[in-house]
């Protein structure tokens, strides 16, 4: 019989292996559901997991879509390590779009080189002025962020629809829920000819950097990670905990706002009423599978880029409903958090004790 025992202490190794298995048992799973599908899951895997990447087009759109999951799960995983539970990204990056958006709506009929340094600078202040909010209502009130961040993403969401079919709709484009197209001197510049491939992913790499500096070098990064390991040596050592729940809220607010406005500004071109999809609550999962390390989540950034890549391009030649993407993501994580189990506890094998056999006559 088999049983979980805890270990006496965590496992270092069980702690950088849980993502591989569960990448692994994801795929093996992925294998038999395409199977299960009607499909053959040899071409199937080859199609969801190989095919986006055998043109140069493939790879620019994985670092596309890297870019924005990047940049929200490092602001993340900044806040997860002091136990500060920041669920809403996806509205923070929302909010970041529209604020860009609206400094290009504003001045873009002029053409000038500061208009698009404004837009970003408008999208970062943006979602930090979004994630301002459960930070507020946590240090004042004592609110969870875990529900007020993650009802904001709606409020978001309404006033983007709001804006889109209303005040900032194109006059010129046929009655559709978008704005205006943005100048070229309103986008991201192309870094590779064929490509979407923007400076988006130069902020998320450079960020991502940056966030290993922060997280490792400095004495505020050394604050966090004391708050969210052992919280009562961290009051002890007169560590302001609404200090650190602002500083982590502020951030991922910043990196998130970053992302939505490196959105409309790079691959999308113009606001519309979907600016993602999803990227702020897939950056959850990235933040996990990465181990709330800043290498480690670039590498999550790409395998959760290559599944929107594959749901895709399942939808195309598969006939799959876009729910597959969903799909995987849903088995990484469930797979993840199972194997996590397995970084305090152990399985260990019980022999029972042969039953005692009845006394002599």
């Amino acid at each position: 019989m088999l049983r979980l025992e805890r270990r006496p202490l965590p496992s270092a190794r069980m702690r950088l292996l849980a993502p591989l298995i569960a990448a692994l048992l994801m795929f093996v799973t992925g294998f038999a559901v395409f199977a299960l599908l009607g499909k053959d899951p040899l071409a199937a895997c080859a199609v969801f997991f190989v095919k986006p990447l055998t043109s140069l087009y493939g790879l620019g759109e994985l670092l596309v879509k890297t870019a924005p999951l990047l940049l929200c799960a490092i602001g993340l995983a900044i806040g997860f390590r002091a136990n500060v539970w920041n669920i809403g990204a996806e509205g923070q990056l929302t909010i970041g779009a529209l604020a860009g958006t609206g400094v290009a709506l504003a001045f873009g009929d002029t053409e000038s080189h500061w208009i698009l340094p404004a837009m970003l600078i408008a999208g970062v202040l943006g979602g930090m002025a979004w994630a301002a909010i459960p930070a507020l209502l946590r240090t004042r009130f004592r609110t969870s962020e875990i529900l007020t961040s993650l009802m904001l993403v709606y409020i978001a969401q309404m006033l983007l629809a709001y804006l889109v079919h209303g005040p900032w709709r194109d006059p010129d484009g046929f009655n559709f829920p978008q704005s205006r197209m943005f100048n070229d001197w309103e986008l991201l510049p192309i870094l590779v000819d064929g490509t979407r491939i923007n400076l988006g992913i130069v902020f998320a790499l450079l960020l991502a950097g940056l966030s290993w500096l922060f997280t490792d070098k400095t004495h505020a990064g050394y604050r966090l990670q004391v708050a969210g390991l052992a919280p009562a040596a961290a009051a002890y050592a007169g560590f302001s905990e609404k200090r650190n729940v602002w500083l982590a809220l502020l951030i991922s607010g910043a990196t998130a706002g970053l992302a939505g406005i490196g959105e409309v500004a790079g691959p999308i071109g113009q606001l519309q009423t979907t600016v993602s999809p999803g990227y702020g609550f897939a950056a959850i999962i990235v933040a996990f599978v990465g181990r709330l390390n800043a290498f480690g989540i670039v590498l999550a950034a790409l395998l959760m880029s290559l599944l929107y890549l594959g749901g895709e391009q399942a939808q195309i030649d598969l006939g799959l409903p876009s729910a597959i993407t969903g799909l995987f993501q849903g088995l990484l994580l469930f797979y993840l958090l199972a194997m996590d189990a397995f970084v305090n506890y152990r399985l260990r094998r019980v022999v029972r004790a042969p039953a005692a056999s009845g006394a002599a006559a």
